[in-house]
């Protein structure tokens, strides 16, 4: 009998020794995951909520942008805000409240800063972006040069002059041979804003239809309402149901520029800063602003 208690005996002592080494073992899981589970739970109390303003090509890749960044990090974003550039900038005029103002021309950030919307220091360049010529997916164009355009063969779409894509094109424009777009100024190309001037007198005198976004111009390209438009090569990308059938020559206008900033009444600068940072130099987001079609400055 004792030799039979002394082996239950250490059966007991066995199953207790395994039992408190597994409890030690989940005890630890649960440590770790309670504290994991903390972590993520400060970060996502932090109460940090970014208004974003951004230029309307940004739509579809910002969304996808700050998801992740949200996932990685618990910053929450407020309904983010897409307009063209001009119109971001009266928003802000007339007291709306953002964060970060991300525009799609170097001019109308220059605007923002002028008006002190942001904050100078934090601005810089984000993405450059190339200057298209589409048409409808079943159209039989291609290789469409800025010179056809001037033979006024075609009815064309373009943004109106609060849409920087609008104003690129219409800068290209005023370089053909005739001029397609006289400046009010007289400047040409570059040298010009591409916000004041006209299309009387010139090949395309009552065959411009001008919107008051991109997307516009890509649907009315899309529709068949006109044969080409001139949109960013991104809002291909974007809106699909466009096909590109020319480039317009870099020296024709101005450099595409993305500038960003932080808005000078942000209640989160510091946070807001991080995240265009984090925008502009995380792999992660690098990938995204690629795929649709943008390049980092």
């Amino acid at each position: 009998m004792k030799a039979s208690f002394k082996k239950v005996t250490a059966s007991a002592a066995a199953l207790a020794l395994t039992a408190t080494v597994a409890l030690a073992g989940c005890t630890g899981q649960s440590a770790s995951s309670a504290s994991s589970a903390a972590e993520s739970s400060d970060a996502a109390e932090s109460g940090v909520e970014l208004q974003i303003f951004a230029a309307n090509s940004l739509s579809k890749a910002m969304e996808e942008v700050q998801a992740i960044y949200a996932e990685q990090t618990g910053v929450a974003f407020a309904d983010t805000q897409y307009e063209a550039s001009g119109t971001l900038n009266e928003m802000l005029g007339g007291g709306a409240y953002a964060d970060a103002l991300i525009t799609a021309s170097k001019a109308t950030m220059d605007t923002a800063v002028k008006e002190g919307y942001v904050d100078d220091s934090t601005r810089f360049d984000m993405f450059t972006n190339d200057l298209v010529i589409v048409s409808a997916l079943d159209s039989s164009l291609e290789n469409v040069t800025l010179e056809d355009i001037a033979s006024g063969d075609y009815t064309l779409a373009v943004g109106d002059a609060s849409v920087p894509a609008g104003n690129y094109a219409k800068q290209s424009l005023s370089t053909t041979t005739p001029p397609c777009w006289i400046s009010a100024d007289g400047a040409i190309g570059a040298e010009s804003a591409g916000k004041d001037g006209t299309f009387d007198g010139t090949p395309l005198a009552g065959k411009v239809t001008e919107g008051s976004s991109v997307g516009n111009v890509c649907n009315y390209a899309n529709s068949g309402d006109v044969d080409l438009a001139m949109v960013y090569s991104s809002d291909v990308y974007r809106f699909g149901n466009v096909k590109t059938v020319g480039v317009a020559p870099n020296d024709t206008h101005k450099a595409i520029l993305y500038p960003a900033a932080v808005c000078v009444d942000s209640a989160y600068p510091e946070e807001t800063e991080a995240f265009l940072q984090w925008c502009f130099t995380n792999e992660d987001a690098i990938k995204v602003w690629q795929e649709w079609g943008f390049e980092m400055a």
